[in-house]
């Protein structure tokens, strides 16, 4: 897994012989320095700590793009992308002698020119003895927890979806999630059958992920056959269903209730780490608390809080009666001096526990008191309730709608919901949708991501409607004009619709893959296997699966994370379901990037009084 990987590097690429991986083998393990550039911090932040660095014998961990002192007895790790500017950095860093040795890793493979110019820079210097090694790591991706990545690609949305987009920056941006992505397969050692949608950036990201894996897999021995013959492996291969944010637009906009989702959305949680304005936290699977309650709804979270604080309390209780001196009006006689002693010790080994204990519960505290100062100041209960009937009942209360557009909250929720609104109902009564656009302006609201995802809609409409093939490719050739990529992924429908108890149409979408069977929700889906000849039907392989791993192009987020865990939990036999996207982003993110499209494709902004469409 990647945490083994990057403890490996850290014990510059040598197999760990103790289990503890405590550095101290050889003087040259004594300490060493960590240098990274700014993605590579990100990538690693999530897996290690600061203390963890030190276990593994790094002292000091340095920005590449900073200045930095001589340490010339002490070797260095580099872990950085193989970008010519980075290739630069480490020649210059080795001419100078800055360390004793120099232990390069690139975060992904590294194109020739740039290890080229790395060559002849050290050469030119004469301090190439001093580079003891190069390797490529294939650890382009952020693991957030054991079933969550992310690629760290931000706005990949907006990229996508700009009507005024060039050939080749599209291009690039789906090369560069195609290499993700292969660094995520590489790391879990298992080639997929990849699935996805016809048209839009799913199949484009497909098409290069199938061509990268074909091209390695060519060479022998390359990074699947040693993983395939590790006895580690299960002998199964996993299905990677590749998605397009605009296969399912509302989960990217709606206000969630559970704990996770409302930290990440409303305290703006990033690669596990959490700032509140007088602490900073770490939030991932170290933290029992977390783990046990990430998703449950939030007022359960602060009875469980609540119960968690009175329980520690009953525990300090107990060990004070346990050791204290005056029990009962008896003073300590040192008669029963064995059992004393014995209740002492116990109470010296449950110190550590409870101060840990109480550190947890002073933590969520912290948090959930923050979290219910926002929800009381924007009425966050009001927006989920109205939003989760609008998404699972179909219904609508217009009283409440309104008097929450008019009310209470920021402009971001207010746009939240208007879209969501939107997105819920196939056609919604003409003076209904008046309303809500004219309340929207009464709170000054931008109206650009509204009038964008409303022009989608109607196109989706346009599409539904056309009935010859030619007339419907008319559409998406004229929207595409309009509206970058992706929309031809839109008008094959967005399904926003909820179903059968609150399951995502992502979830059953990946559901159905993971089946196998015949099913018409995904037979017209694409299939590449990259092991099979490119020629023929190579592409029988259909499941069932038992490992999936789901990615989501333009942006993903804990909603469907959480959905797909549950479907793993509750699968007979448990099936196994990663979940990654561009970048994990929370409501406001992702409805700043609709307002930029909305923007860019000149659909009305301000709060100026616009005509009704």
């Amino acid at each position: 897994s990647d945490p083994d990987l990057i403890t490996r590097m850290l014990h510059l690429n040598q197999q760990q012989p103790s289990p503890d991986g405590g550095g101290g083998e050889g003087d040259e393990e004594a300490y060493k320095i960590l240098v990274m550039d700014g993605p590579c911090i990100s990538l690693l932040s999530p897996v290690l700590r600061v203390g963890d660095l030190r276990k593994h014998g790094v002292t000091l961990h340095l920005n590449i793009d900073k200045a930095r002192q001589q340490v010339a007895d002490a070797p260095a790790v580099y872990l950085v992308r193989p970008t010519p500017a980075n290739a630069d950095r480490i020649a210059a860093d080795a001419a100078a002698g800055l360390y004793a040795s120099f232990h390069v890793n690139f975060s992904t493979s590294v194109p020739r020119p740039v290890l080229d110019r790395l060559a002849a820079a050290t050469a030119a210097s004469r301090s190439a003895h001093r580079v003891a090694r190069v390797a490529d790591q294939y650890l382009d991706f952020v693991c957030l927890e054991d079933g969550l990545f992310s690629l760290a690609q931000p706005r990949a949305y907006v990229a996508l979806n700009d009507p005024a987009a060039a050939d080749s920056d599209i291009t690039s941006l789906v090369e560069a999630v195609a290499l993700g992505l292969f660094c995520v397969v590489a790391t879990l050692g298992a080639v997929p059958i990849i699935r996805c949608a016809r048209g839009g950036p799913a199949e484009m990201v497909a098409a290069a992920l199938d061509a990268r894996l074909r091209d390695h897999l060519l060479a022998k021995p390359n990074l699947f056959t040693e993983a395939a013959s590790s006895a580690a492996s299960s002998f199964q291969r996993p299905v990677l269903c590749l998605f397009d944010r605009n296969f399912e637009l509302s989960v990217g906009i709606q206000h969630d209730w559970s704990y996770r989702p409302l930290v990440h959305d409303v305290l703006s949680f990033k690669l596990n780490k959490l700032k509140l304005p007088t602490e900073k936290y770490d939030l991932d699977d170290s933290d029992p608390f977390w783990v046990a309650n990430s998703w449950s709804p939030f007022p359960k979270v602060a009875e469980e809080i609540e119960a968690q604080l009175a329980k520690y309390k009953q525990d300090v209780d107990e060990v004070n009666q346990r050791t204290g001196g005056g029990r009962d009006g008896v003073e300590f006689d040192g008669t029963d001096l064995i059992g004393n002693t014995k209740h002492l010790m116990n109470a010296v080994n449950s110190l550590p526990e409870l101060t840990e204990r109480k550190k947890m519960i002073d933590k969520h505290t912290n948090i959930a008191t923050a979290l219910l100062g926002h929800i009381k100041e924007r009425s966050l209960d009001g927006y989920y309730e109205c939003e989760n009937d609008m998404l699972v009942n179909g219904t609508v209360d217009r009283n409440m709608l309104l008097s929450l557009l008019r009310g209470k909250g920021t402009k971001e929720d207010k746009l939240r919901l208007a879209v969501t609104y939107l997105l819920s109902f196939e056609a919604p009564p003409a003076s209904e949708l008046e309303q809500v656009e004219a309340a929207l302006r009464e709170s000054e609201v931008d109206m650009s991501a509204f009038q964008y995802v409303k022009r989608i809609k109607s196109l989706n409409t346009q599409f539904a409607a056309a009935s010859s093939t030619a007339s419907r490719s008319n559409i998406v050739d004229w929207a595409e004009k309009l509206y970058g990529q992706s929309i031809s992924a839109v008008t094959a429908g967005v399904k926003n619709l909820l179903s059968d108890g609150r399951q995502l149409a992502l979830t059953r979408t990946v559901e159905a893959l993971m089946e196998g069977k015949p099913n018409p929700e995904v037979d017209n889906y694409l299939l590449f296997d990259p092991r099979a000849p490119r020629s023929g039907t190579g592409g029988q392989f259909r499941g069932p699966f038992r490992e999936a791993i789901v990615f989501m192009i333009g942006g993903g987020n804990y909603i469907e994370y959480r959905s797909l865990v549950e479907l793993g939990q509750r699968s007979q036999p448990s099936k196994h379901v990663i979940y990654g996207a561009t970048e994990i982003l929370n409501g406001v993110e992702f409805i700043q990037q609709l307002a930029e499209l909305g923007q860019k494709a000149g659909l009305g902004g301000g709060s100026s009084n616009l005509p009704p469409q």
